[in-house]
C-alpha cells in the first residue's frame, strides 16, 4: 500500500484529489491543510507528498525545503510530487531546486497523476512531456534557497519575528536575507522584492 500525502490549502480541492488517488490504486491517502502539514507529514511519513504550485502556501515549503535550508518545514524524506501548469515557468524552476520528483501538467488527464504516484513511490523522476518546454524556459533564479525562504515567508505576511522563530534564524539574520534578495533582484525595497520574485514565479 503506498502512503500518499495530498497537501491543499482548499478543502474541496485536496478531498478530490484524495478520492481521485483512492479509486485509482492501492494508496493510502491522507488530506491536510497547511497549518497541519508538519503534523500529518510525521505521523503518516508518506510514500509521496503531493503539492499544487498554484495553491498559497507551497511558495514557503517549498524554499524550506530547497538545498542549503536548516531544517524542512514538512519533516519528513517523503519525495515531492508537484502539480503545476506550463505557463509558469518560474515555479517549476522553484519545484527544481527544491528536489521535487515528479512534475504532472494540472491540465493532463486524472491518469497522468496517478501514474506519477506509482514512479515516485517506486523511486523514480517523472516530469510530464508538456512540462519540459516550461522547464527550459524557466530562468535561474538569482536568489539563494534560504533568500527564498525567507523572501517567500515574507510575502505570506509574516513579521521578521515570526520568520526568525520558523526558520530558526536570529532576527538580524533574517534582515541580511532579505536586504540580499532586494539586491539581487535589483528592487526598490523589500515591497518591490516580493513583486519581482512573484512576477517571475519564484514566490
Amino acid at each position: 500500500m503506498t502512503k500518499v500525502l495530498v497537501l491543499h490549502s482548499v478543502s474541496l480541492v485536496r478531498s478530490a484529489l484524495a478520492a481521485l488517488l483512492r479509486s485509482e490504486g492501492p494508496f493510502e491517502v491522507t488530506s491536510a491543510g497547511w497549518p497541519s502539514a508538519a503534523r500529518r507529514a510525521e505521523s503518516l511519513c508518506p510514500d509521496v507528498t503531493v503539492v499544487d504550485l498554484d495553491c498559497p502556501g507551497t511558495t514557503a515549503v517549498l524554499a524550506d525545503q530547497g538545498r542549503g535550508a536548516d531544517r524542512q518545514v514538512l519533516a519528513s524524506p517523503s519525495p515531492v510530487l508537484v502539480l503545476a501548469s506550463t505557463g509558469a515557468p518560474g515555479s517549476l524552476h522553484r519545484a527544481f531546486r527544491a528536489e521535487a520528483r515528479g512534475y504532472v501538467d494540472k491540465d493532463g488527464s486524472p491518469g497522468r497523476l496517478v501514474r506519477a504516484v506509482r514512479r515516485v513511490a517506486a523511486g523514480e523522476r517523472f516530469i510530464d512531456a508538456s512540462l519540459a518546454s516550461a522547464f527550459m524556459e524557466a530562468d535561474p533564479v538569482p536568489l539563494s534557497p534560504r533568500e527564498l525562504s525567507v523572501l517567500a515567508r515574507a510575502a505570506e505576511g509574516d513579521s521578521i519575528a515570526e520568520i526568525a522563530r520558523t526558520l530558526h534564524l536570529a532576527s538580524g539574520t533574517v534582515r541580511n536575507y532579505m536586504a540580499a534578495a532586494t539586491r539581487k533582484t535589483g528592487a526598490r525595497n523589500l515591497i518591490d522584492a516580493i513583486r519581482i520574485s512573484r512576477r517571475e514565479g519564484w514566490v
